[in-house]
């Protein structure tokens, strides 16, 4: 659990750090973004993360938790066995420089050529599927996870890699941008959902995306589990002020459906936690 928050918070953390400089270029956020990277390789030195980047005193911020995960990596039962896959999934991090190029036209450009080049096995996805599934790190956080198992075999962690890269990591990207949407739309931010010729085209594609991820880690040990993952996930997502918007509210309630019986109990669930902790919109 300490590694998973000290990642997150690592994601979250550099993601805020290369948008506030975004105009400085797409090389900024791949120096920065190296630390996602950095942070599962503990025999990996600090890097100048902050060599492109004008704003860099963080007190040492960055490099604490890059140290915290580098440590705690080899306390997991199973890191070595899952570690290949986890170097795979971070070299794909890479995309997040490119989400936060501010020329539209560039930037799609960049993720089209990065697509084809990354995910030649995925011709039924889209290139901005296949950059909307590396802009999540749900994957590595699968696959920290099934590190902290006593037991796991390389077979295994294959199977949890396919399973979040492209499909349960695309669904929670696809989510995030449906339920922010009209706000993307105001502030002409770049829109992974947005790529989509029309809103029901949208909504038809993400309930496929999400029966293939629901269908793929059914057959993961302890898929039930994985599925809890995947119902809370659209719940979070869904259950936002946004996401239950008039304009909203049809195709939400479709979605919602579409995922299955649990998704619809938790939703009243996260509905209540938004209202309780203020968060109807986070």
């Amino acid at each position: 659990m300490r590694l998973l928050v000290a990642y997150e918070i690592l994601a979250d953390f550099l993601d805020c750090v290369n948008e506030r400089a975004a105009d400085v270029g797409i090389e900024n956020g791949k120096c920065l973004h190296r630390a996602l990277r950095d942070a599962l390789t503990p025999d990996e030195s600090a890097a100048d993360y902050y060599r492109h980047n004008p704003y860099s005193d963080d007190r040492g911020f960055l490099h604490l938790l890059i140290t915290t995960c580098q440590e705690t990596c080899l306390l997991l039962p199973s890191f070595h066995t899952v570690r290949p896959f986890l170097a795979r999934a971070a070299r794909l991090t890479d995309v997040l420089a490119v989400n936060h190029e501010p020329d539209p036209g560039v930037r799609d450009a960049r993720l089209d050529a990065w697509a084809k080049q990354q995910f030649p096995a995925h011709p039924e996805l889209a290139w901005f599927e296949c950059a909307g599934s590396a802009s999540a790190w749900l994957t590595i956080l699968a696959l920290l996870a099934l590190a902290a198992e006593a037991e796991c075999d390389t077979a295994e962690a294959a199977r949890v890699y396919d399973a979040y890269m492209p499909w349960v990591s695309l669904t929670g990207t696809m989510l995030d941008s449906y339920a922010d949407i009209a706000e993307d739309a105001a502030e002409r931010a770049h829109s992974y959902v947005g790529h989509y010729p029309t809103h029901q085209a949208a909504v038809d594609r993400l309930i496929e995306i999400l029966d293939r991820s629901m269908q793929e880690v059914t057959n993961l040990h302890d898929g039930e589990r994985h599925m809890v993952i995947v119902a809370c996930m659209v719940a979070m997502f869904l259950s936002k002020d946004s996401a239950r918007a008039p304009a909203m509210r049809a195709s939400t309630n479709t979605i919602t459906r579409a995922c299955g019986p649990l998704t619809r109990q938790l939703m009243p669930v996260l509905r209540a936690w938004r209202i309780l902790n203020q968060q109807q919109s986070a």
